[in-house]
């Protein structure tokens, strides 16, 4: 399966402040950390993009598409969005929508991918993401792209930030995932996550022997 009107974005653009040092390339597993999004991305997706204002070599030579934020300053995964609606309308003529991912979530549900193409398909709804428990996860989210004007307006005049607060106005349609013992959408923020993760790895591969 490969769909040519979704672009996959990978929002790379956070300061990693908790971790003190940059999460996208930190290892895990073998390879760094944004590698098991892009690996389950591209099973799926044909066009995949980095929104980072990084120029780290990693994605120089594995010949990834980075795009920097289209509105400079530290803003939030809105501008991250917003950036990949801007890029796909002007350089994927097929592309009607945008399904975003984090670079620090490895164990996210490849199903999140084949649903956002489901639902894409029915276009009953410009605005869906991801929730778990009641939780929502809005980065893991499939945004129309004629959702863009409407987000760049609110950015830059009304002056929103939230995420949360900004999918909630326009309509979500949430995708409710359900789990055991452990959120697939955990993402690491700090050393301590990622001691917890990879601990969880290992005991997910051996419970999968």
């Amino acid at each position: 399966m490969s769909e040519n009107n979704i672009v996959g974005a990978i929002l790379a653009g956070g300061q990693s402040k908790r971790m003190g040092r940059d999460k996208p390339f930190l290892m895990f597993d073998s390879k760094a950390l944004i590698e098991h999004t892009i690996d389950k991305i591209k099973k799926y997706l044909k066009k995949i993009i980095i929104i980072t204002n990084q120029n780290n070599e990693f994605f120089s030579k594995n010949k990834l598409v980075t795009v920097k934020d289209c509105i400079e300053g530290q803003q939030g995964p809105l501008v991250g969005i917003l950036t990949a609606m801007k890029w796909a309308k002007k350089n994927f003529n097929e592309c009607l929508w945008v399904a975003t991912f984090p670079c620090d979530s490895p164990f996210f549900p490849e199903s999140i991918i084949q649903d956002f193409i489901k639902e894409s398909k029915k276009n009953e709804s410009l605005l869906l993401c991801a929730s778990s428990h009641e939780r929502k996860h809005n980065i893991f989210g499939l945004w129309s792209l004629s959702l863009c004007d409407k987000l760049q307006d609110d950015l830059i005049n009304n002056k929103v930030r939230k995420i949360q607060d900004w999918t909630e106005k326009n309509k979500i349609k949430n995708l409710e995932f359900k789990f055991n013992d452990y959120d697939p959408f955990f993402n690491i923020n700090t050393q301590e996550d990622l001691e917890f993760a990879k601990k969880l790895n290992k005991r997910i591969k051996s419970e999968n022997q």
